[in-house]
Order: C-alpha cells, then structure tokens, then sequence
C-alpha cells in the first residue's frame, strides 16, 4: 500500500498551527484593545461629559420604562433578592441541623457581601447591558458607520467604547448599592418571615460579623467586574464581522467570555482581599 502523501500528514500540524496563532492574535488584540479603552476613560470624561452622561441613563433605565424592563435597577434588585433569599433558605435549613439557624445573620453578612452581590451584579449587567453593547458596536462595525467615525477624523475606540466603560463605572456603584440593599433584604426576610425566626438575633449576628472593610472590597469587585465586562462586550463588538450573523454569534461569545472570566476573577479577588483562611475577629476566629 502506498504512503500517504505528504502533505495530507502535514494538514493537521498546520491547521492546529494556524488556530494557535489566530488564538494568540485575538488574546493580542482583545488585551491593546482593553488597555487602550481604560486609558481614554478619563479623557472622553473631560471630552465628551453629554455622551457619558447618556450612557449612564440608558445603563441604569434603559431606553423604555421601567416597569417594562428597560433598565437594569429592576434586573439587579430582582435576581439580588431572589439570590439572597436562597442563601436565607438553606443557609437557615443547613445550620439548623447543628443547632446553629441564629447564626444565619452571620452568613447573611459574610456571603451576601462577600459573594453573592457583586457576582449577580455583575452578571445581570453582562446579560443586560453588556449584550447590547456588543450589538449596538457589532451592527455600527458590520454598517460600516466605526469607518465612517475614522474618516471623520473622530476616534472611535474612545468614543464609542471609552465612554460606555466611564458610563459604567459611574452606574455600577449605585446599581451595585441596589443589589446589595435587596440581598440584605432578602435573607432577612427568608430567615425573619419564612422560617419564623428572631429579628433581634438575626440583626445581632449580622451587625456583629459586617465590617465596613467588607462593603469596601466588595464595592471595588462590582467596579472591577463592571469594567471588565463592559470592556469584553465592547471588544467582541467592536471587531464583530460576517454581518448579522456574525453580531449574533459574537454577542454570544461575549457573554460566555465575561462569565468565565467574572468566576476566575472573583476567585483571585477573594483571596487577595480576605486570604486563604478568612478570620472574623467579632468571634475570635
């Protein structure tokens, strides 16, 4: 039997060669992209305040009304509390079968403000305003309206992208403050109403393990997400091709992007912030 030729044994090395070196270009690409993006933020701040300022609208209340689910207010606050209550739930049900359910204040502190918050935050940001980032920039690129913005002599990285993130940094803190006031809310509400619990005790755990020092680090993980989601889904966008489709499928991978990429750093901020082994100084511990 004769040998395979031997550019048919060569085809496989060279096309996992080429997506090795299309991957590692796109990993280029993306991380100039973001740094560049990061750097106009305080410039278009100064440039172009209107336009800021009308992202911030359209981030925290949409374009249509409230009540029709314009805005991300109603988003956090809903998936916030309905998160959190979760946490009452269980957390009341697991501590129970120890003996321990009034300590359900504490994890009410500990996970809401540690965790939970800034991660659903986050996600209800990606999935409600970083999407349409990715299709408001994927249809102007595929329109060729971003070519259009060049030719006039307008920088469009900056104008388009810089001013979305300062728009986000700016609405993520009270949007993140939302959330947060709904997941206190909420476990309050499960272990207070629901499973028929003390208030006084609840409230006592509660105050007694949340430390202003939490609220800051979780604060600055909402900002930091906010940022790193909104760079994703403006990047996705803004180099989107192959028309309609192609928007689609980028805001498709946008979204599966800062997802992963909210996990693996959520991780690495919560061992930066509070080590490998939390210590509660209120218990002793």
């Amino acid at each position: 039997m004769a040998a395979p030729p031997v550019k048919s044994r060569r085809a496989p090395v060279r096309a996992a060669l080429r997506g090795l070196v299309d991957a590692l270009e796109r990993l280029g690409r993306h991380g100039t992209f973001h740094v560049k993006a990061l750097l106009g933020v305080p410039v278009v701040l100064l440039r172009y305040p209107r336009h800021v300022a009308r992202s911030v609208g359209e981030i925290s209340f949409g374009s249509a009304s409230l009540l029709a689910g314009g805005g991300t207010i109603g988003v956090v606050f809903a998936m916030s509390f309905v998160s959190s209550t979760q946490v009452g739930l269980e957390g009341y049900r697991g501590l129970d079968l120890l003996g321990l359910s009034p300590m359900t204040g504490l994890m009410g502190a500990l996970v809401n403000t540690r965790e939970i918050a800034p991660i659903v935050a986050s996600i209800a940001l990606a999935a409600k305003v970083g999407t349409g980032f990715t299709a408001q920039l994927g249809t102007m690129r595929v329109a060729d309206e971003i070519d259009a913005l060049e030719t006039m002599a307008v920088p469009s990285l900056r104008y388009l992208v810089s001013t979305r993130m300062a728009a986000a940094f700016c609405a993520v803190v009270p949007l993140y403050l939302v959330g947060l006031f709904a997941s206190y809310v909420a476990t309050s509400f499960a272990f207070v109403f629901i499973n028929g619990g003390s208030a006084g005790t609840y409230n006592y755990y509660f105050q007694l393990v949340l430390a202003p020092s939490d609220v800051g680090f979780s604060l600055l993980k909402a900002v930091i997400f906010a940022l790193l989601v909104t760079a994703v889904h403006c990047g996705y966008g803004y180099y989107a091709t192959g028309g309609p489709e192609g928007v689609g499928k980028a805001a498709g991978r946008a979204l599966r992007t800062s997802i992963v990429a909210i996990g693996l750093l959520d991780v690495l901020l919560s061992i930066c912030f509070w080590g490998l082994q939390p210590s509660l100084p209120a218990l002793g511990i």
